[in-house]
């Protein structure tokens, strides 16, 4: 990797972490209304995401090009998960204000977001010994790890931050619902959404951990794709079920919110299904990938681009369009990460 596509990679993601913040911003300046406020919010704490994606980008690509160094080992995950840590603290804050709807539903679903940033940048930590994957790869089956790879109880540990954190995210949704009131419903559903998202994580988590100790099996070339296959199947069919269930207003947001989320699983499909592929052998497609979360993008924009002239006849539709819009530039985050992935792993 040359040294003008490295910094055009790492880039992508900042350019869209301005993006959600710039138009997240300017949401919240076009009224006081609730959905202003919520897609507002929404797509600021989505920047959360995309900081977090940089961090993991640098670290990989900086490894890459030979650019790496202890302070950049420590820095670029801590940058990552403070921005996460920061994101659910004000998703706290917000809930504290009130039992406004506004309130309810941008807090929680602002922590949720936060819980996803977190399990990127465990991504981001566990990416610290990247290039030993080419390493491992290169060893005999059974042959153990490389001994510069993390120990077996740190690869436990990084496994089971997004894990922990899905898990956390789907009590807190199981609270939610069980309190019944139109905006907690709401808030339950994105949530439930956002921490399938944190599921799909694992195994993007669990393949590189794997890889880089030469733990990675051939099994697990099918299990960790289609465990994130099913996480983004799960949020559009629980989407479709939550727009088709009731004529109220109040399902619309949530309702095409959990389908953009199934489109981020479906864009992580990608770099799970690169690094499988690319293990011990060759994939002469594997350029082709990044098309993935490319295509992952467009659809959300392009769903969001009907949704906003929807907006004009049913009102309910206004946080759907905008927070599409944040997802979609999440996703072409994504395609950042997927090509670094690419070019670190394939030897094709």
């Amino acid at each position: 990797m040359n040294l003008t596509i490295s910094i055009l990679f790492r880039a992508i993601p900042l350019a869209m972490g301005a993006v959600c913040l710039a138009f997240g911003l300017y949401v919240l300046s076009g009224g006081d209304d609730t959905n202003h406020f919520v897609a507002g919010h929404v797509n600021v704490a989505l920047t959360a995401i995309c900081i977090a994606l940089f961090s993991t980008a640098a670290t990989i690509i900086r490894q890459l090009v030979h650019r790496y160094g202890r302070v950049w080992e420590i820095l670029l995950p801590v940058l990552g998960y403070a921005v996460a840590l920061a994101t659910m603290i004000w998703g706290v804050t917000i809930v504290r204000r009130g039992d406004e709807p506004q309130f309810i539903v941008a807090g929680y679903v602002m922590i949720g977001i936060g819980f996803i940033a977190a399990s990127v940048s465990t991504v981001a930590t566990a990416s610290t010994r990247f290039t030993l994957i080419q390493t491992s790869a290169a060893r005999d089956v059974g042959s153990g790890p490389p001994p510069e790879a993390y120990s077996s109880r740190v690869r436990a540990v990084l496994i089971a931050v997004p894990a922990v954190l899905a898990v956390i995210g789907l009590v807190i949704a199981g609270t939610l619902y069980a309190r019944g009131s139109t905006p907690e419903v709401v808030a339950g559903h994105v949530v439930t959404g956002l921490s399938l998202v944190c599921s799909a994580l694992v195994a993007l988590v669990a393949s590189i951990v794997r890889q880089v100790r030469n733990e990675f099996g051939e099994g697990e070339r099918y299990r960790w794709t289609w465990w994130v296959v099913a996480m983004g199947t799960i949020n559009v069919l629980l989407g479709l079920g939550v727009l088709l269930a009731s004529d109220k207003p109040a399902r619309l947001a949530p309702g095409v919110v959990l389908i953009g989320l199934g489109l981020i699983c479906f864009s992580i499909v990608s770099k799970v299904v690169l690094l499988a592929l690319v293990w011990r052998q060759v994939f002469p497609l594997a350029n082709r990938i990044p098309i993935i979360p490319v295509g992952t993008a467009l659809t959300c924009l392009f769903f969001a681009a009907f949704l906003f002239e929807a907006t004009a006849r049913q009102p309910g539709f206004f946080v759907g369009a905008h927070v599409l819009v944040g997802l979609g530039a999440v996703c072409f985050t994504l395609f950042s990460i997927v090509s670094i992935l690419e070019a670190g792993t394939s030897s094709s």
